[in-house]
């Protein structure tokens, strides 16, 4: 076991050494905050404090991780080797930066506290997150950090080695499937089918009203309907899939067929029979955990099982309420972490994590899943083509497989379809799933 000499032991300081030393590093951690325990130790070990007690391996320590409440953190960036890190530190400290307050500071979402512009979903914005803004956001520097701390305690414990090695990870991929909308044109009613038709047509969109009609009279499949497809490529390169069903009532923003509609409940239940299936928050439940609850149970009374996965309709997440409102509804998994606007790591790490509350200063049983990036992002805020958006997902994948993380991605039935603006997307994402199973 690696022991860790502090000063004092707090829910922050035990909440982020374990996520780096259990949960990416696979290494047991103990804590002690008696001098006598820490010198009898004979195995690896490491001072965290204010200044060392003698020769031993020492990391000076940020008050971040002793305090309560949230607060102005000042925060200046310089360099470990050729990796990005804050909360500088001096007197003999064996790493530049108090990397574990640094990485509490990321994942904890502390900055998402702090007042801030919100944008026009009222998200907390990529551009105003520190990763993004000092050029870090596409690594996942709280792994890197962990994996460059394992090689210090195998240089200085070299006796040890295989005990701070032996329990390796696996690099894996999630590939999650958001059904915002189930069908283009079929199982809309007459009133959305005539309206869709008059608005082709006032923009001349004749190829979409000729389409509209060879859907509804049975002759050519909907361009929205995957399904099958997306479960032959799951079974043929062995990916955990994870779909996500919108199940708001219809608004400006939630424009899939209605949830009492029996053709989409059939869907909903082949789907699961063969893979697993989340709950897709409408875009107004962001601070309204009644309607959370109640998508959550339509869901459930579809599938006949409890569902414990989450994805916000948007990526509207508002922290720590919406959290709080998914830990009240036993929700334990959660997809929402990233942004929109950007590809990359939102909390700056690609290993799954429990949710630290700051307003109580608790770990919560809510487990979040980082996700990398998604395809709107790529081709509607990026406008990347579908060549560049490949190898933008196999770029990250890369930097996730350099400390054998979790690589997560967003797509949509929609542009897996490949159809209008989705050209050549369909290629992409099977193009991904083919590249990733030769390391899985």
């Amino acid at each position: 076991m690696l022991l860790v000499y502090t000063h004092k032991v707090t829910p922050r300081l035990t909440y982020i050494f374990r996520h780096i030393f259990v949960r990416i590093l696979h290494i047991e951690v103990g804590f002690t905050t008696k001098i006598e325990e820490f010198i009898g130790h004979e195995g690896p070990k490491f001072s965290y404090t204010k200044q060392p007690l003698g020769n031993e391996l020492f990391v000076k320590s940020n008050e971040l991780l002793f305090t309560q409440g949230i607060d102005y953190v000042e925060v200046n960036m310089v360099n470990w080797d050729d990796d990005p890190c804050f909360f500088q530190t001096n007197f003999g400290s064996i790493v530049p930066c108090d990397i574990f307050a640094a990485s509490f500071y990321l994942i904890s979402r502390y900055e998402e506290y702090l007042p801030h512009v919100k944008d026009l979903y009222e998200r907390f914005p990529a551009a105003e997150s520190l990763a993004y803004q000092n050029k870090f956001l596409d690594r996942p520097v709280i792994d890197v950090w962990a994996f460059k701390f394992r090689s210090i305690l195998i240089s200085f414990f070299p006796g040890y080695k295989d005990d701070l090695t032996s329990s390796k990870r696996k690099f894996n991929y999630i590939s999650t499937i958001d059904i915002d909308n189930a069908y283009q044109f079929k199982h809309k009613g007459f009133t959305r089918n005539v309206g869709g038709i008059l608005k082709d047509l006032f923009q001349f969109n004749l190829a979409n009203v000729w389409m509209r009609f060879l859907v509804v009279f049975g002759i050519r499949r909907d361009p929205y309907d995957m399904y099958k497809w997306l479960l032959a490529i799951k079974k043929k390169y062995k990916i955990r899939t994870i779909f996500f069903f919108l199940l708001g009532e219809y608004s400006t923003y939630d424009k899939n067929i209605s949830a009492g509609n029996s053709n989409y409940k059939l869907l909903i239940k082949s789907i699961a029979d063969y893979a697993e299936v989340g709950i897709h928050p409408s875009y107004f439940s962001m601070k309204n955990d009644s309607k959370i609850k109640k998508e959550k149970q339509i869901l459930e009374s579809i599938v006949n099982f409890p569902i414990k996965r989450s994805r916000q309709h948007y990526l509207r997440i508002e922290i720590p309420e919406t959290y709080q409102h998914l830990v009240d509804l036993e929700i334990t998994e959660e997809y929402s972490m990233g942004y929109a606007s950007h590809y990359g790591f939102r909390a700056s790490t690609c290993t799954p994590f429990y949710f630290y509350d700051l307003d109580f200063e608790i770990q919560t049983p809510l487990k979040v899943f980082p996700f990398a990036a998604m395809d709107a992002t790529l081709k509607d805020y990026l406008n990347f083509t579908p060549k560049r958006s490949f190898n933008t997902f196999m770029k990250l994948a890369k930097e996730v497989r350099k400390v054998e993380g979790t690589f997560i991605t967003i797509f949509h039935n929609e542009s897996v379809s490949g159809s209008g603006r989705w050209r050549g997307w369909g290629r992409v994402y099977e193009g991904l799933l083919a590249e990733l199973n030769k390391v899985l």
